[in-house]
């Protein structure tokens, strides 16, 4: 008799990882609440930017545990997957304005934590602008990956696009095997891996019911795309994604299956692609980022139940063991 596949799933879940618990932080000051921002971590901080409305940046002390702002945002910045470049914070691919017609902000915007001054950086391709899309770093160049061009309502895309920082050149890519928004990218090894997102469509009034199970990947050494057909166990957008060692690990979201914003967090084995579970987040949340610090991963913000709301400030963090 053949295992069912739910409950090898399970099975494989009760491994090294299941022993872990996440840990609800109380910081000495608190956050502001924010959702369809980011939290990025850069020089032994973490970094919340962006999200509905005008948020300010926040920065994250783990050694004091405490909130402080640092800056005002140079406008309505939100949808956006935040990386750390050369010791500053790089926005590529953000949406401003309202649902469902958020429009792409046709440059990037550089943070700089030393100076707390944003700047502009290199406009993105005319032709190629989107937001809510994946962004990575590898060997000093940018890359950002599929999105969408009309906010919520149309034009999800699977375009895959390299930026040199140092001339502002954009090189396109051959395109994602799926066009997806609502998406986080993670580079694992020498692999870009999408796992959750969907392809929002209001203009059809289809946009929760999207998402995507399968999972792709990019081999940059073969220079093809891939997919694991298996896909990902819970489905969702508005997803976290975070490369650690060989590890693929997903966590937050929202779907049409639950009100609530999904608390599961999965992990991909990118070596044999089999999954595995940490224990569900004390708080399920969408629509903001997670990041990887000092061997523990840390997650804040986002919406407490799909779509845009609740707002929740609150913080978690659970030590990652191999």
């Amino acid at each position: 008799m053949k295992t069912p596949l739910l409950l090898l799933f399970f099975l494989v879940s009760s491994s090294l990882f299941a022993q872990e618990k996440w840990t609800t932080i109380a910081p000495k000051t608190e956050a502001t609440p924010r959702h369809e921002n980011s939290i990025v971590s850069c020089d032994g901080k973490l970094y919340a930017l962006g999200g509905r409305g005008e948020r300010p940046v926040e920065e994250y002390d783990p050694k004091t545990n405490t909130w402080a702002k640092v800056a005002d945002a140079p406008m309505e910045i939100h949808h956006f997957q935040a990386i750390s470049y050369k010791n500053e914070i790089w926005i590529v691919g953000a949406l401003t304005g309202k649902y469902p017609h958020e429009t792409p902000i046709p440059n990037i915007l550089i943070f700089n934590p030393k100076t707390k001054t944003w700047r502009d950086g290199p406009k993105l391709p005319e032709n190629r602008l989107r937001g809510s899309a994946g962004v990575f770093v590898r060997n000093d160049k940018i890359y950002m990956v599929c999105g969408i061009q009309d906010g919520h309502y149309d034009g999800f895309v699977g375009w895959f696009d390299e930026l040199d920082p140092k001339t502002g050149t954009w090189t396109s890519l051959s395109d994602a095997p799926r066009a997806r928004d609502h998406v986080s990218a993670a580079l694992v090894g020498d692999r870009l891996y999408l796992a959750g997102g969907r392809t929002s469509n209001a203009k059809i009034g289809k946009v929760l019911e999207t998402t995507i199970k399968e999972v792709d990947y990019y081999d940059f050494k073969t220079k093809t795309w891939n997919t694991i057909e298996a896909g990902i166990p819970t489905e969702r957008a508005g997803n976290s994604n975070l490369a650690i060692g060989y590890y693929l690990v997903v966590l937050n979201g929202e779907s049409a299956a639950q009100t609530p914003a999904h608390a599961e967090v999965e992990v991909l084995d990118t070596r044999t692609h089999t999954w595995s579970k940490l224990p569900n987040l004390n708080q399920g949340r969408h629509g903001t980022g997670a990041a990887f610090l000092d061997g523990k991963i840390y997650v804040a913000a986002g919406s407490a139940n799909r779509g845009g709301g609740p707002e929740i400030s609150s913080m978690e963090v659970i030590e990652w063991k191999k």
